[in-house]
């Protein structure tokens, strides 16, 4: 096996999912300035818009989102002109 391919900082991180404010706690070696107190412990903490507690597909609920209306921009651009 190579010597010296795996990192280094392999660490307990506090996962937020920014949607429903979910946190887990996994290990990760992922780079971040951010950190979460959790039970008096001081994890790094990763932000996530999306994670398998809030995406539809692992809850079953559909929930329609329309960010900065998309639906109004596109049928703006590719309106007919005539």
């Amino acid at each position: 096996m190579k010597k010296d391919i795996h990192p280094t900082n392999y660490r307990l991180v506090a996962f937020k999912d920014m949607s429903n404010e979910e946190v887990f706690i996994t290990k990760s070696c992922a780079d971040t300035k951010d950190t979460l107190e959790i039970d008096g412990v001081e994890y790094p903490l990763i932000k996530m818009e999306i994670s398998s507690s809030s995406h539809p597909f692992y809850t079953g609920k559909s929930k329609l989102v329309d960010t900065a209306g998309r639906i109004d921009k596109f049928r703006t651009k590719y309106a007919k002109k005539g």
